[in-house]
């Protein structure tokens, strides 16, 4: 089976989640809470480094529920900066309270998340490659994206950050033109 070429095949959870996950469209507000979190923790990290740290990011963050997180504290930042099985960056941790606050407020202003983010393509997936070189790391879409979160006072949510939630959740097809994930 051919897969993307960046896939490490020698780490079993990296392709299943690539497998299984990376690049399917997400409708989903959870599991865009979800994503905007871990993409923004990865931030200057291996996206691998964030997905073997996933589970205990789901505990650290009630399991991606933003009404949850928006309420958390400094008590609670004090209490997440020292949990081992999340990245202890306090301004990760901060970003990902307000960015719950954020959340909500988007989700309230266009009835959910999904239709937000979707309205960014007019509902449809974005195929960028046609050959199999590496992806880009911003494109004009993450650099519009990156502009209006920030915009609503998202941290954490530079346009490289965005691309690589754009790939993850599947508004952006980005599988390498002969991986046999392209044309699910």
């Amino acid at each position: 089976m051919t897969r993307c070429h960046w896939l490490d095949e020698s780490k079993p959870d990296y392709v299943e989640y690539h497998d299984k996950e990376w690049g399917v469209p997400v409708y989903d507000d959870r599991v865009f809470f979800e994503f905007l979190i871990l993409e923004s923790a990865q931030a200057g990290l291996s996206w691998y480094t964030i997905l073997r740290r996933r589970e205990g990011y789901r505990n650290a963050f009630a399991n991606f529920d933003p009404e949850i997180v928006s309420t958390y504290d400094s008590d609670k930042v004090d209490a997440l900066v020292q949990d081992e099985g999340i990245i202890r960056h306090r301004a990760k941790i901060e970003s990902a309270i307000n960015n719950a606050q954020r959340f909500l407020e988007v989700q309230k202003e266009f009835g959910s998340f999904s239709q937000y983010i979707w309205g960014f393509v007019d509902g449809q997936v974005v195929d960028v490659r046609t050959k199999d070189d590496y992806p880009p790391a911003t494109t004009p879409l993450s650099d519009t994206l990156s502009k209006d979160l920030k915009r609503r006072g998202f941290k954490f949510v530079g346009s490289t950050t965005m691309y690589a939630f754009l790939q993850a959740t599947g508004i952006v097809n980005d599988h390498d033109v002969d991986c046999v994930c392209r044309n699910r």
